[in-house]
């Protein structure tokens, strides 16, 4: 595919006024439908993937590096069940023991991809929804892979969404004989080309659904990309900051101020989008139908103050996913969680709920924990990625926020004035569970995680794989019960430690993104192809059209 560059013909919307006051008018947020959330490339884990309880499950896994590196890798995980026989009743014993039955799991990974994929350090990746099955298809279903880096390209791959064919096993049995890790290439994978839509570093990448890809960059733009030819459709231009004595040097040029957009997020609805950029203590209300501004929200003095973005700290937003009813925004060391009527509703890393300092935040998601007993919705918590190594579940619904703690009473007159101007006037959200840390031998930060969530076809039980990457360059295989993510009653810990590690694969190189999928295992039936370059025309058409 030729590399394109239609960023100047493509329309841009109008430009923000910085004098726009903040608006508390409640965004008016269609609900999007089945189609829309099964598809949807959001921070949101909704659908879970259907799988038999007794089969090996293959997790793909994708990493991008500050080496330059993109590295593929096949996560393997096989269930081994054991049963154990019952006893019978004795003298000394009366009671008769019944057969119990544990499942434990094993994990085993092996390199699909290994090579440079930019001339640079990799900033972000995405991964798009499996294409649509077609009977008699050659190759079975695809994913879309795209990757940006600080060389302002996007390189675009195509890759299948089904394990490598047994076929491919043995023809490799020969290479693995003679390299240090496993190999499994599936040569199903296809490079399609390179966009450049942007003048600057790449800083996010989605795929709200298959037809459209939108990207960030530092040059303060948000590009609509159509999948079907690589068009480039829309730019959305943010306003550049003025100098007013905010720094230089690392983050910005020499004489210039800090620019470009952090990070953007789509609502499930395909309809909104929020974005934040660097230098500013707002973010951004876009409407994708329009292509225009929508609105200016400012984040509140007071609320930066008790997040530690006080006078002399940037109050800059780095991350911003979408949740049911609610968005998430997060700051150098803490988040904020908003309503629809854009008010916070709480913050997330308070030191006496996290039982530790301020620690840096680097990623946050939503998990969904499916419908409970007696409830129509479906339950989400806000997962958060720590420089300590922790991955942290919080409960942001509005009945289970904790209100902030009162001052003492016993403390000097001076302190006690001190506290009661600065008093933390923001609940915090209800700490769950915690994932990894020193006490799960995780010391370094976790750059990036995944959530993939799985349901068993036969009893409806939902669990959790968790694929996290460090900078260190390991890249984990988690997984989480059914029962971690709920809090029952009172007698369970809040905070309590959960989740089975169930492999660590070294990467050797400083991850910067990570990105996962559950392959689907192939139909019986298919065509086996060794080139499954098929066009998907059709296919996007139809897409397109729903748009």
């Amino acid at each position: 595919m030729a590399s394109k560059r239609k960023r100047d013909n493509a329309p841009e919307s109008e430009p923000v006024e910085k004098t726009e006051q903040q608006s508390t008018k409640k965004v008016k947020a269609p609900a999007p439908t089945k189609a829309a959330r099964a598809s949807s490339n959001s921070s949101t884990s909704a659908t879970p993937f259907k799988v038999d309880s007794t089969s090996p499950i293959t997790i793909q896994v994708v990493a991008g590096s500050y080496d330059r590196v993109l590295h593929g890798i096949t996560a393997t995980v096989t269930p081994t069940t054991t049963t154990t026989t019952a006893t019978t009743p004795s003298k000394n014993n009366k009671k008769a023991a019944a057969a119990e039955t544990t499942t434990s799991y094993k994990v085993s990974f092996a390199d699909t991809f290994l090579f440079n994929a930019h001339s640079s350090a990799i900033r972000c990746l995405a991964l798009s929804p499996p294409s649509a099955p077609t009977p008699g298809q050659k190759g079975g279903q695809k994913v879309l892979l795209a990757t940006g880096a600080t060389d302002e390209r996007i390189n675009i791959y195509n890759i299948s969404a089904h394990p490598p064919s047994a076929k491919a096993a043995d023809d490799q049995k020969l290479l693995n004989s003679i390299t240090p890790r496993p190999v499994l290439e599936n040569p199903k994978n296809r490079e399609l080309g390179t966009l450049l839509h942007h003048s600057s570093n790449i800083t996010r990448l989605v795929f709200p659904n298959r037809s459209k890809l939108l990207s960030a960059s530092e040059d303060s733009t948000v590009a609509v990309t159509r999948v079907r030819d690589w068009a480039l459709l829309h730019t959305f231009k943010c306003p550049i900051p003025k100098a007013q004595g905010r720094p230089s040097g690392d983050t910005a040029a020499l004489g210039a101020v800090p620019a470009g957009v952090n990070d953007f997020a789509v609502h499930p609805s395909n309809k909104i989008m929020i974005s934040v950029s660097k230098g500013e203590r707002s973010m951004r209300l876009w409407n994708l139908e329009t292509g225009k501004k929508s609105r200016v929200l400012n984040f509140p003095k007071d609320v930066l103050m008790e997040i530690g973005e006080g006078k002399h700290s940037t109050g800059e937003a780095r991350r911003i996913v979408w949740g049911e009813d609610e968005f998430a925004v997060t700051f150098d060391r803490d988040v904020l969680v908003f309503g629809m009527d854009c008010r916070p509703r709480c913050r997330v890393m308070r030191e006496d709920v996290v039982g530790t300092k301020m620690t840096k935040v680097h990623e946050i998601k939503y998990v969904s924990l499916g419908k409970e007993e007696g409830q129509e919705e479906e339950k989400n918590v806000l997962a958060v990625a720590t420089e300590d190594g922790r991955i942290l579940f919080f409960d942001t619904a509005e009945s289970e926020l904790l209100e902030p703690p009162a001052p003492k009473e016993d403390a000097p007159e001076k302190e006690q004035q001190h506290k009661k101007l600065f008093e933390p006037k923001t609940p915090n959200a209800k700490l769950i569970a915690q994932l990894g840390g020193k006490t799960a031998g995780v010391s370094g930060r976790i750059k990036d995680f995944t959530v993939l969530p799985v349901e068993d076809e036969e009893s409806g039980k939902r669990s959790w794989f968790v694929a996290s990457a460090s900078s260190d360059g390991r890249v984990r295989m988690w997984r989480l019960e059914s029962d971690d993510l709920r809090v029952k009653d009172e007698s369970v810990k809040p905070g309590r430690q959960v989740g089975e590690l169930l492999g660590t694969y070294e990467t050797e190189n400083r991850i910067t993104c990570l990105g996962a999928f559950v392959m689907i295992p192939r139909p019986e039936g298919s065509v086996e192809s060794e080139y499954e370059f098929d066009s998907e025309e059709s296919e996007d058409d139809d897409e397109s059209d729903d748009e």
